[in-house]
C-alpha cells in the first residue's frame, strides 16, 4: 500500500509575498513615556513628528479629537505616509485604514463629495458582539430526505433532514427544515464534522473535522483537514459572536434592502446610498453602542496630495468633520504657498485658512545620512537583501544627495545585479551599476535641460 501525503504549503514551494513601501511599519516606535526611540517599530528619525502623532493617537483613543483633523506637512520623502500608517497600527489591528489621493476624487461618473463621504464612512468601523443560542457538536449521524423542487418538477432538492450531534457529555437528535437541510448539502457537511447551527436563523458554521473521527492515517492518500476537538458540555449553548464591519458596508446592506424586489426587474448594480439611508445607519450604530452590543472603531482616512482638492471639496471637509461619527482624518501636503484649486487665492499648502485653523499640524524634515542608512538597513531586511557595508554607505550618500526614496528604490535592482554576478551579498559595484542604469529625478532634470530644444512641448 503506497503511503503518500501532501506537504503543507509552509514546508514546500516558494511563497510569493508582495512587499510594499511600508510593510515594515509596526507602530510609531515610542517608549512608555511617549518619547520616540531612535529606531523602533520600523520607524527611524522624525522624532518630533512621531511624538506628536503619538499624542494624536492617545486623543483618538480617549475620544477627544472630534471636529479636528491632522496635517502632515513636509518635503517629499520625509515619512508622511509612514507616519500615517504607523498611527493606524497604533490604533489596533481591526481599525480601518483608508488611503486616498487628492486627485482620485475627480471622476466623470461620481460626484467628488460622494467619493469623500464614502471614504470617510469606510474609515469608520464597528465591532459587534452578540450572544446567540447555537447547537454545537460533532455530527454522529445524518440523513437528508429529498423532494420535488417547487419550480422544477424534474429536479429534487433537500426537503428536510435528521441530524444527531454529540459532545463529550451529551447526544441529541434534531429535525431540520428544507432551508437548513439545503445548507447542509451546500456546505458538504458529513459525519465526523464539528458544526454550529444557529438556533434562531438556522445558519450553519462548519468548524472543522473531529480529531476522534478522522481516518486520514488509514488512507492511501490523505490531506490533513482542519482538525478540532469534540466540544464538551451541553449541545445547546450560548456563544458570543464578534464581527467587524465598516459603516459604509452597513450603508450598502441597508440600501440593497431598501431597493428590495425592484432589483429583480431592473437588474443588479450597486444600490444608491442617500442621506436618509446614512442617517438610518447612524441611528442603528448609535443604538448598538448604547445597548452595549457594539464598539465604535474610529479608523484613519489618509488623504495624500491634499492640495489637489478644490474649494468645494475643502468646504465639504469642514462640514464632515463636525459629524457625530467621524474618523481621524490625516491630510498630507508637500506644497508651500500655492493657489487653492478653483480660486485665485494663494494659501499655505493650497488649503483655505479657515480649514487650516482647525488642523493639528505636524511638520516633517529631510532625513540625515545616518537616518537614511538605518532606513536602508530596515528596507533591505524587509526585502531579504544583504547589503555590504560599502554598498550601504554608497546608497546612503545617494539618499543624502538626491532623495531617500531613490536610494531605497535602488536596493532591488542592485540585488538583481548581484544575483546575475552569482553573489549573495550586494557589493558597492552592484549598487553603482544600478545607479548607472536607473537615474534620479535630478539626473532627469539635467537631461531635460541638456536636450531642451529637442524635447517636445
Amino acid at each position: 500500500m503506497p503511503e503518500i501525503s501532501e506537504i503543507p504549503e509552509a514546508e514546500g514551494g516558494v511563497e510569493f509575498e508582495r512587499i510594499s513601501a511600508h510593510t515594515h511599519i509596526r507602530g510609531l516606535g515610542l517608549d512608555d513615556e511617549g518619547k520616540a526611540r531612535d529606531i523602533g517599530d520600523g520607524m527611524v528619525g522624525q522624532k518630533k513628528a512621531r511624538e506628536a502623532a503619538g499624542r494624536v493617537v492617545n486623543l483618538v483613543k480617549k475620544g477627544k479629537l472630534g471636529g479636528r483633523a491632522v496635517l502632515l506637512a513636509g518635503p517629499p520623502g520625509t515619512g508622511k505616509t509612514a507616519t500615517a500608517v504607523a498611527m493606524a497600527r497604533e490604533l489596533g489591528e481591526d481599525v480601518p485604514f483608508i488611503q486616498l489621493s487628492g486627485s482620485q476624487i475627480f471622476s466623470a461618473e461620481r460626484d467628488k463629495t460622494e467619493i469623500l463621504m464614502e471614504s470617510l464612512r469606510k474609515a469608520l468601523g464597528i465591532r459587534l458582539r452578540e450572544m446567540r443560542e447555537v447547537y454545537e457538536g460533532e455530527v454522529a449521524s445524518m440523513k437528508i430526505e429529498t423532494g420535488q423542487a417547487a419550480y422544477n418538477p424534474y429536479q429534487r432538492t433537500a426537503s428536510r433532514a435528521k441530524i444527531t450531534l454529540r459532545t463529550k457529555d451529551e447526544k441529541k437528535s434534531l429535525r431540520l427544515g428544507s432551508s437548513v437541510a439545503t445548507s447542509l448539502q451546500n456546505q458538504q457537511v458529513k459525519e465526523g464534522d464539528v458544526i454550529q447551527i444557529d438556533a434562531e436563523t438556522g445558519r450553519i458554521m462548519k468548524l472543522g473535522e473531529s480529531r476522534d473521527s478522522w481516518k486520514g492515517e488509514e488512507a492511501d492518500i490523505s490531506v490533513s483537514p482542519n482538525l478540532v476537538d469534540v466540544p464538551v458540555g451541553e449541545i445547546k449553548k450560548e456563544r458570543e459572536f464578534v464581527s467587524t464591519l465598516n459603516i459604509h458596508q452597513i450603508d450598502s446592506i441597508s440600501a440593497r434592502q431598501a431597493r428590495g424586489g425592484l432589483s429583480l426587474f431592473f437588474g443588479g448594480g450597486e444600490a444608491e446610498i442617500d442621506n436618509e439611508i446614512r442617517e438610518a445607519t447612524d441611528r442603528q450604530v448609535k443604538e448598538w453602542i448604547d445597548g452595549g452590543k457594539g464598539e465604535l472603531l474610529p479608523g484613519v482616512l489618509f488623504l495624500d496630495e491634499v492640495h489637489m482638492l478644490d474649494i468645494e471639496a475643502f468646504s465639504f471637509f469642514n462640514r464632515a468633520m463636525e459629524r457625530e461619527f467621524s474618523p481621524i482624518v490625516i491630510l498630507a501636503s508637500n506644497r508651500g504657498v500655492t493657489k487653492i484649486r478653483g480660486t485665485d487665492y494663494e494659501s499655505p499648502h493650497g488649503m483655505p485658512l479657515d480649514l487650516l485653523d482647525r488642523l493639528l499640524i505636524i511638520d516633517t524634515h529631510p532625513y540625515k545620512k545616518e537616518e537614511i542608512k538605518s532606513i536602508l538597513k530596515i528596507r533591505a531586511g524587509e526585502e531579504e537583501v544583504e547589503l555590504s557595508e560599502g554598498a550601504l554607505d554608497y546608497l546612503s550618500e545617494i539618499g543624502e544627495n538626491t532623495s531617500m526614496r531613490y536610494a531605497v528604490q535602488l536596493i532591488a535592482p542592485a540585488n538583481e545585479v548581484a544575483e546575475s554576478r552569482n553573489r549573495k551579498k550586494v557589493e558597492k559595484e552592484d549598487a553603482k551599476e544600478a545607479r548607472r542604469l536607473f537615474i534620479s529625478v535630478k539626473d532627469s532634470i539635467d537631461i531635460l535641460k541638456q536636450y531642451e530644444e529637442k524635447m517636445m512641448d
